[in-house]
């Protein structure tokens, strides 16, 4: 592109390009063209190193336990407070180390291995985003490819699953593709979004669907990387954002399918 003789409004351009095609990060795309700018080639660069020697041992490690245990797992700062009067104040040496510690590595300390086999707590469950995905509305400019998708359950019958059906539909030609798996495992799901993105008679540039985990997940999303398909999902409190798909579900899958259970092996 020529990318050192443009001007900056150019540089822009080509540079989000470049994260769009090549999956890079901002930060390490901005490293190789450095690298391009001083060399005038990229080339491969491996470093080894023999590691840093340990500040924390498993010694101090195993006294950190002991504290926690005495006071039941306090904050940090707290903790921090208790290690600096145990060497400060009562002369116990064997705190000098811990004595000095910040209060964000004796987070780190607690999760480490030695900390665990000595002590080990529980916690409940804390819900953590997926990064899988760009969470937005889709937007296709008028163009067809940005197709938006869901999944149909066929219903139970005496605690039996029926089949599911995989809906597809193009946001501006209408365009409608239906398959049916038997689960919505990554065994049978996979051959059928590839058999599906096969079907359209044009090329898919966007894929959208709901935060359910059978698309939502690595396999799904290592499938699109490879075909260059953008990869979004609904947002919260926003139930218009695959409200197509949905609308879809109803007119034309359960008006052909009905609503009676169909067996798996079918």
């Amino acid at each position: 592109f020529d990318y050192l003789s443009l001007n900056k409004p150019d540089k822009g351009i080509v540079i989000r390009y470049l994260l769009k095609v090549s999956g890079y990060s901002r930060q390490q795309l901005t490293r190789l063209i450095a690298q391009y700018r001083k060399t005038g080639r990229l080339s491969r660069q491996q470093r080894t190193t023999a590691g840093f020697k340990r500040r924390y041992t498993d010694r101090d490690i195993r006294l950190l336990a002991e504290m926690d245990e005495r006071h039941d797992t306090p904050c940090g700062h707290a903790i921090k407070k208790l290690c600096e009067r145990a060497y400060q104040v009562f002369g116990q040496s064997d705190y000098e180390t811990l004595a000095g510690i910040s209060v964000s590595h004796l987070y780190n300390l607690r999760q480490s291995n030695a900390y665990q086999r000595q002590r080990r707590t529980f916690e409940k469950t804390r819900p953590k985003s997926s990064t899988i995905g760009e969470r937005r509305k889709p937007c296709s400019n008028g163009q067809p490819g940005y197709i938006r998708i869901d999944t149909v359950h066929q219903g139970d019958l005496d605690k039996q699953k029926g089949v599911y059906h995989i809906n597809a539909v193009d946001e501006v030609t209408q365009f409608e593709v239906v398959c049916c798996i038997e689960r919505i495992s990554e065994r049978y799901l996979i051959p059928a979004l590839e058999q599906l993105l096969e079907t359209f008679p044009f090329v898919v540039q966007g894929f959208h669907s709901d935060n359910g985990s059978e698309y939502i997940n690595r396999k799904v999303a290592k499938l699109l990387e490879k075909l260059r398909i953008e990869f979004t999902k609904s947002r919260p409190r926003h139930s218009n954002d695959n409200a197509l798909a949905e609308s879809k579900n109803g007119a034309v899958v359960r008006k052909l399918f009905g609503y009676e259970h169909i067996p798996q092996r079918w």
